[in-house]
């Protein structure tokens, strides 16, 4: 029994991976509570400091900026709490997105004009520090530095992870503001160093060095270098194009899996790295982030993804079926 929203979620749900990508990856599955995505950790954990340090009260309006999954979140804990949320998105934020937050009650801001060197993050971000300077009721939780995001998965994540698959070998994050990537990153190295953890990142990001450039699917990929990211805890990167994205959600769906743009991404990076660097017998975990019903307009829509990737987004044949993957029983994977 729960008495708040954010009290729910899973921390034992994992997919056996093996019969689509060919290889023995669990994907642990983060998107099956009231938020639809791993982001309530996070929203739930800066919330909560927020107010343990008194920054927080009854007429404070909390500010962040969102690509989607983390104002979705925001709103809901800001709901249930009651504070007034305004996020500050951009025109890739899926309309699902944007109308559920909106139905928990805050006000979205939607920037269309990237700031000429910082691009659309950077003009979110300069629309944000205005806000925050016109009015001191406001409280900015600042995902991108604030150590409540890194430490939810520190703290409830990465355990879960090693309690469940405990021959875990390989470890795969996906990489947006790096908050759950280096909660998870730091738990390893300190508890379970012999673990490898590899980022997953998407091609037009610069988190990693890479030459910025469009992405059309929001969640995954930064046009900063994270503040938060310590390249000292990542042992390799798979960075993944955009059509490879949307490729593997469709081949997911094929088999059941209703995912997210963020799952789709990561498990496409897994499956690649695996193919080129593991054994057959290696047993790695990857994270689902994210729910798909918010991406039937964009990821899973022809037209969408005919108009942004033309012919290289979709399968080119019909991935084969058979029986679908099973949800695992964590007691079966333990050795």
């Amino acid at each position: 029994m729960v008495s708040s929203p954010q009290q729910f979620n899973t921390h034992d749900l994992f997919v056996d991976m093996r019969s689509i990508v060919d290889q023995k990856l669990f994907c642990k599955v983060e998107g099956m509570n009231f938020a639809g995505s791993v982001k309530l950790k996070a929203a739930a954990a800066m919330v909560e400091a927020a107010e343990t340090a008194g920054q927080l009260n009854p007429w404070s309006i909390i500010v962040e900026s969102s690509s989607g999954n983390l104002g979705v979140a925001l709103a809901m804990v800001s709901a249930n709490r009651g504070y007034r949320f305004i996020c500050v998105t951009d025109d890739r934020c899926n309309p699902q997105t944007r109308r559920l937050m909106e139905t928990y009650g805050a006000e979205v801001h939607v920037i269309s004009v990237p700031n000429p060197k910082t691009g659309l993050l950077g003009a979110r971000l300069d629309h944000l520090k205005a806000l925050c300077d016109r009015d001191p009721d406001t409280v900015w939780l600042n995902q991108y530095e604030n150590p409540a995001n890194a430490g939810a998965h520190y703290a409830q994540t990465a355990p879960s992870i090693a309690r469940a698959i405990p021959g875990i070998e390989v470890l795969f994050v996906g990489a947006g503001t790096t908050g759950t990537l280096m909660g998870n990153a730091r738990w390893f190295k300190q508890h379970r160093p012999d673990v490898k953890v590899v980022a997953i990142d998407v091609e037009g990001s610069v988190s990693f060095g890479g030459p910025a450039a469009p992405r059309h699917i929001p969640g995954l990929g930064m046009g900063m270098v994270p503040p938060a990211l310590d390249r000292t805890l990542v042992d390799d990167v798979v960075i993944v194009p955009e059509t490879e994205t949307v490729r593997m959600c469709q081949r997911l769906a094929m088999r059941g899996f209703l995912f997210g743009g963020s799952t789709g991404t990561v498990v496409a990076g897994a499956a690649r790295w695996l193919a080129r660097h593991a054994h057959p017998t290696t047993t790695a975990v990857t994270l689902a982030p994210d729910q798909g019903e918010r991406y039937l307009d964009t990821v899973y829509s022809p037209g969408w993804r005919e108009e942004h990737f033309g012919t290289a987004g979709n399968l080119t044949r019909p991935h084969p079926l058979s029986d679908p993957a099973p949800a695992v029983d964590p007691s079966t994977t333990k050795e």
